[in-house]
């Protein structure tokens, strides 16, 4: 998708706060959730957030301010969940946005629009989608060289991670929403030089930065997605934290890979930024020369000119002292996805050229997300070199890995001259102990 008038830097609000110069949610972002009132029965619906207010979008179908294709979508959205929003497609998820625009904008009607404001002070989020699957992809090249860095003598990466985006399928009945508590998972591990495992709390537990792609129209079992028209397919991004067990999954990712190192968790914003609102932030995507070029099936020439995405990343650290002591997070990494070894419209492209049928509301991970410097490591493992350069933290408290009652806060932006400044809204969630006897 090319910019249009939705992105225009100049467009204003009559809602002050979606003005704010540090607001995520101005006019030209626009993204999609489910809310409800907190402490309420009320039914969950979406919602698009602006400024620090949601709009809800039951309320605004049922006061009958859209027509056509744009009432539709609004009809749609005023469900529990977002999968039948999302399988009406680009033409109705780009009416209803268009349609939000113009009321919301500087000289939109505002009596019936107001009366559809939430703050977002006082909701409570589920999570957008009935997601039927999830699969976590393993795509970042600088995250992959540190890695096995750490863990083989050569540090080869695996020769077939330059010829394919290599993914796992993951479990989505532990997916949960920013505020998420996360209990310390137990598992199988083997010690250095010992010759039988023992069972317990994860010792290595750690964070890995991606980002969760919502699939928006599937396809039919036995047709692959070509990927030309890719992104079609794909509705939005949110952030996603995918929690990791290092020291369980050490032991059990020899041969099948990760199990139960990776199903206890994983953390999503509620927030889904939609692709049209990154059309802005888009930039070229080059493979170096000297290494293997994508095979026709994940290539086109709209990829090499715009198939990269520039949202910029960054992970904090927030420990029980930062709470006693009332300090802001610590920030331990800033990144940007345009790093990304294999984009967007690859990994649908590969998903499903076997034959599978993605769904509408199923989710995809990027896989963790790292760029070329130590300071743009996306999880605690590279950081801190597998534990033994342990990161110091202004409460005077050292980390390798986390511990129990630490809370990880993952944010995302874009930013570019010209254009305004839009964000993902935070993911957050707090270790827990184990329950383990």
């Amino acid at each position: 998708m090319k910019s249009d008038h939705s992105h225009d830097i100049g467009a204003k609000s009559w809602l002050a706060s979606a003005n704010d110069a540090g607001t995520p949610f101005p006019l030209q972002n626009l993204p999609f959730g489910v809310f409800r009132r907190a402490g309420t029965n009320e039914a969950f619906r979406g919602g698009v957030a602006l400024g620090d207010q949601v709009i809800d979008l039951a309320a605004l179908s049922e006061a009958g301010v859209f027509s056509g294709l744009a009432a539709d979508a609004a009809r749609a959205c005023a469900q529990p969940a977002l999968n039948a929003f999302f399988d009406m497609g680009k033409h109705a998820w780009r009416a209803l946005r268009h349609a939000l625009f113009a009321l919301f904008g500087s000289g939109g009607p505002q009596d019936a629009a107001k009366r559809c404001l939430v703050p977002q002070a006082s909701v409570e989020y589920g999570l957008p989608a009935r997601i039927g699957d999830y699969t976590d992809f393993y795509t970042s090249i600088d995250h992959a060289r540190n890695i096995v860095k750490l863990l083989r003598p050569d540090g080869a990466v695996s020769p077939n991670f330059q010829w394919m985006p290599v993914a796992y399928h993951g479990r989505v009945s532990s997916i949960g929403l920013s505020g998420q508590k996360v209990r310390r998972p137990c598992g199988q591990r083997m010690a250095a030089g010992a010759h039988v495992p023992d069972v317990g709390p994860c010792e290595r537990l750690d964070y890995e930065l991606e980002l969760g792609i919502f699939i928006g129209v599937g396809n039919p079992q036995g047709e692959r997605i070509p990927v030309a028209s890719a992104e079609d397919h794909v509705f939005g991004l949110c952030l996603l934290n995918d929690w990791s067990a290092r020291d369980i999954q050490a032991w059990e990712s020899t041969p099948l890979g990760p199990f139960l190192a990776k199903s206890f968790a994983t953390t999503l914003s509620p927030w889904i930024v939609t692709m049209d609102a990154l059309a802005p932030y888009r930039t070229s995507w080059t493979r170096p020369a000297e290494d293997p070029q994508p095979l026709p099936y994940l290539s086109s020439a709209v990829l090499e000119e715009s198939g990269a995405l520039d949202i910029r990343l960054e992970v904090a650290l927030e420990t029980a002292m930062h709470r006693r002591d009332a300090l802001p997070p610590t920030r331990l990494s800033r990144t940007s996805f345009r790093h990304q070894y294999w984009t967007l419209a690859q990994m649908v492209a590969h998903h499903t050229v076997a034959g599978c049928n993605l769904r509408s509301g199923d989710l995809l991970g990027s896989g963790t997300i790292s760029g070329p410097s130590r300071d743009e490591a996306g999880a605690l493992i590279e950081l801190t070199q597998a534990g033994h350069a342990p990161i110091h933290l202004p409460t005077g408290e050292t980390r390798a890995f986390l511990e129990d009652g630490d809370a990880v806060v993952m944010s995302g932006w874009c930013e570019r001259p010209g254009y305004a400044r839009i964000g993902f809204g935070e993911n957050r969630a707090q270790v827990l102990p184990a329950k383990w006897d």
